[in-house]
């Protein structure tokens, strides 16, 4: 007893002069199914899925659409080239691709408006062209909401800056364009790499997943 309270205190002494969250989009705000991609990816005639694409690491094709090296019409040529069957569809490779993505929950906007106002917060988000399209039309078409920005002061989708998560050069880009400093940021992240990164830089780190969601990190810190 007497050592949980002590951790207790700790996490909130630690907290308090948190002034700015930096959040992950997948898993955190937008949920995703690593599952049905898996299945999909399968159903589209990639062998060994999780040696291809995976939430710990994936190929040089996802990497390099994530950083917008490649449009999504050579992305989908990648995923040709894979599978081995030239004859697929671009609707057939964008439906296989974005089935793991599945939306956000209620009042998961309204949390990042309630954080916005006491917070600095920032989106992190590896993300690429065909995702993008999908969630921004997804949360359109739900919420009657246009993008991520009205949210956040700033959004970072590594298509876009052309880095990506795990490397140090888009946490360091953002506390440089920011003006952060890493001892009163905590950085919200459903990947273990990720936020081995961010701890790395000095940034305080939480780990979102299905049983400890983003609601449930921000009370246990007393952010909420």
């Amino acid at each position: 007893m007497q050592l949980s309270i002590f951790v207790s205190v700790f996490q909130n002494n630690s907290m308090e002069k948190i002034k700015n969250i930096v959040l992950d989009y997948g898993n955190v705000i937008f949920m995703i199914d690593f599952m049905k991609l898996k299945v999909a990816f399968t159903q589209l005639g990639i062998e060994n899925v999780d040696e291809v694409f995976g939430h710990h690491g994936q190929s040089a094709l996802f990497d390099d659409f994530d950083k917008g090296k490649i449009s999504a019409a050579q992305f989908r040529d990648g995923i040709r080239a894979i599978t081995k069957n030239p004859a697929l569809t671009d609707a057939q490779i964008d439906g296989a691709w974005n089935s793991l993505l599945i939306g956000v929950p209620e009042g998961h906007h309204a949390l990042l408006l309630q954080l916005k106002e006491e917070y600095r917060t920032f989106l992190l988000s590896n993300n690429n062209a065909i995702h993008y399209a999908y969630c921004m039309n997804a949360i359109y078409e739900k919420y009657a909401v246009a993008d991520n920005e009205g949210f956040f002061e700033k959004t970072y989708y590594s298509h876009l800056v052309g880095m990506r998560k795990p490397d140090a050069e888009i946490f360091e880009l953002v506390m440089a364009e920011q003006e952060l400093n890493p001892a009163e940021t905590l950085f919200i992240d459903d990947s273990p790499q990720h936020l081995a990164t961010a701890k790395q830089l000095g940034w305080h780190t939480a780990l979102c997943t299905k049983e400890k969601p983003l609601r449930t990190i921000l009370e246990e810190f007393g952010l909420i």
